[in-house]
């Protein structure tokens, strides 16, 4: 009798992730806001707490952001197929650029709307910054399966490539965002633009 060919690893860890609900990886991902929360209310946020609130949750919002667009290329190059995280990853990305964006409006400019459209109409990284939420607000609206359904895959795709402009201009936010340009805003400039490079390029 022919013995059966032991699973690999890539097939034993696609196995357990099967096993794993997508629910799950929503709650760990708003870990971070719920750590932010708590160092909020133990006073551990340093001199300008609701600047480091603001600069820690858009940082997370574009972290999970690249997270959701670099699953296609990870499947095309190690096999690990994360396809079934992607929405809610997707979803946890645009709970964390919410977030951020109300800190600006609540904490940093405390609702003064005269000030914040100030903001989004002459200072160039809170405009790239407030398109890309914008830009983000019909991917969320239509992540789910009746959506797609309702627009059709074709249509309902064309539209989900808005994401490489969200993750392009989160990035371009970041870095305008700092006095001096360091090495962190750049790093990430690089991945989102590696990342919507392949994107584009790889299917053809």
């Amino acid at each position: 009798m022919t013995a059966l060919p032991r699973p690999t690893v890539l097939q034993r860890l696609h196995g357990v992730l099967r096993r794993v609900p997508t629910w799950t990886v929503y709650i760990a991902g708003l870990i971070p806001a719920l750590v932010y929360l708590y160092w909020g209310f133990a006073g551990r946020l340093g001199a300008d707490p609701s600047r480091t609130l603001e600069h820690g949750l858009g940082l997370w919002a574009l972290r999970f952001l690249i997270a959701g667009l670099a699953v296609t290329p990870l499947r095309q190059v190690t096999g690990l197929n994360l396809v079934r995280f992607r929405r809610v990853i997707g979803l946890v990305a645009f709970t964390y650029v919410v977030l951020h964006f109300l800190t600006y409006v609540g904490l940093d400019r405390q609702f003064e709307w005269f000030a914040i459209l100030k903001d989004v109409t002459r200072r160039w990284y809170i405009i790239i910054g407030f398109a890309s939420f914008l830009f983000l607000i019909p991917l969320a609206i239509t992540s789910t399966n009746a959506m797609i359904r309702r627009l059709g895959p074709k249509a309902w795709t064309r539209l989900h490539r808005l994401v490489y402009v969200v993750v392009l201009g989160g990035a371009v936010h970041f870095l305008m965002s700092v006095k001096a340009w360091p090495p962190e805003p750049l790093i990430y400039l690089a991945i989102a633009c590696s990342l919507v490079g392949w994107r584009l390029v790889a299917p053809r």
